[in-house]
């Protein structure tokens, strides 16, 4: 797979010419820009550019990528993204933690929120009674992509859906940087881009974005609509997971509702159910 070439291919044709300060004249055949347009703005040969989208050189210099970036309007994410995908030697991929350490499991069982730990690629490894009853998809072996993307109850819990999609595909991106042919994020991928329209959609964008924490918005069943924080932790030992939780701010509405789901009769965390 030429992951570079197919990066910059899909961000050139998000660039409109007006955008790039190009007049435009005549029928245009491709959406973006041409590949001699880029060459062109960012002061290479049109035969380099197309070494590079053709995946026949991979070792462009610094002020190439620089240069490029500028051009196809690229944000320090999608930067950071670029520089994983020209790497000068084969990549090692590193080992997935699979298991938490029992500490961080001690402390998912302790903490009054809902809090779940999940893998790179936003499977649930842990979860909370709490985050259970937030939504059943947050039980160890769920997915948040697939139930995000395939399952109805759980696009129903989340106002925002279209947001959460762009979010967590581009987070996907970030998430696997060059390593591609990781088989995890092969199967993955691929169950969804033929199942899923919207993921198709997104996917051929090629957006990257970092994670970070932020309210999210919920309809729940239960108790109807709240907003809760998000955030996450790194999990030491296991740089593949991270503890996630959900809080919300202190003496609010939210606040009660959350104690209301917590009231319930619910199993403790483990990484088994």
């Amino acid at each position: 797979m030429n992951a570079l070439g197919a990066f910059l291919r899909a961000r050139r044709e998000l660039v409109t010419p007006a955008q790039a300060g190009i007049l435009d004249v005549g029928v245009r055949r491709v959406p973006g820009l041409r590949r001699e347009e880029v060459a062109m703005l960012a002061g290479i040969s049109a035969d380099y550019y197309l070494r590079l989208e053709r995946g026949r050189d991979r070792n462009p210099s610094t002020q190439v990528l620089a240069s490029i970036a500028r051009v196809l309007h690229l944000d320090d994410d999608h930067v950071a993204h670029l520089r994983t995908l020209v790497a000068e030697a084969p990549r090692q991929r590193r080992p997935r933690a699979e298991t938490p350490p029992p500490g961080a499991l001690k402390l998912l069982d302790s903490l009054v929120q809902p809090a779940f730990i999940e893998g790179r690629y936003f499977d649930i490894v842990a979860s909370n009674s709490l985050a259970r009853a937030l939504s059943p998809g947050l039980a160890a072996g769920g997915n948040q992509l697939r139930d995000m993307f395939l399952d109805p109850a759980e696009q129903a819990l989340h106002p925002d859906w279209q947001d959460m999609t762009e979010c967590l595909v581009a987070n996907l991106r970030q998430a696997a940087g060059g390593d591609v042919d990781d088989p995890r994020f092969v199967e993955l991928t691929s169950e969804l881009s033929q199942a899923s329209p919207r993921f198709r959609e997104l996917w051929a964008r090629h957006e990257v974005r970092g994670q970070r924490g932020g309210p999210v918005r919920l309809n729940h069943p239960q108790v109807g609509a709240l907003t809760l924080n998000r955030e996450r932790l790194g999990i030491s030992g296991a740089d593949d997971l991270m503890l996630v939780v959900y809080h919300p701010e202190a003496g609010s509405s939210d606040a009660d509702k959350l104690a209301l789901l917590a009231s319930a009769d619910l199993p403790t965390a483990d990484s088994d159910h």
